[in-house]
């Protein structure tokens, strides 16, 4: 299997490290009764965890299509892995640029790993 590949399976898990990290900072009040409200009610770091899970889960759909659009056009193999690298190490680096409460350095990071999404369809054009 390519290293595209696999890095589209990271990049799917990543959100539920970020999810894990939060319930786990949060433990004190969480309760799988009612998971909303609980993340509803989360500070600090704890809330930083949950939001980046959830951009987790915005960024994987244009990604992951992004490496199978280049798959299906041919693009050359080494490139796709490299962008599908770059793209999953980006979004750890900005998971923990969050963790940190460091925004702007987490807005460049987003910038990057978007550009990494982008470069996936465009590089067999």
């Amino acid at each position: 299997m390519h290293v595209s590949y696999w890095c589209v399976l990271v990049a799917a898990l990543l959100p539920f490290v970020f999810t894990a990290i939060a319930k786990t900072i949060g433990r004190r009040e969480f309760s799988n009764r009612a998971p909303r409200v609980f993340q509803s009610k989360l500070t600090g770091m704890a809330a930083r965890a949950h939001w980046a899970h959830l951009n987790s889960f915005e960024a994987f759909p244009p990604f992951a299509a992004g490496v199978l659009i280049a798959q299906q056009i041919g693009a050359t193999q080494s490139r796709i892995d490299a962008l599908a690298i770059a793209f999953v190490a980006l979004r750890v680096v900005y998971g923990i640029c969050y963790l940190a409460d460091q925004a702007t350095l987490r807005s460049l990071v987003w910038t990057a790993a978007f550009a990494c999404t982008l470069g996936l369809f465009v590089i067999g054009a």
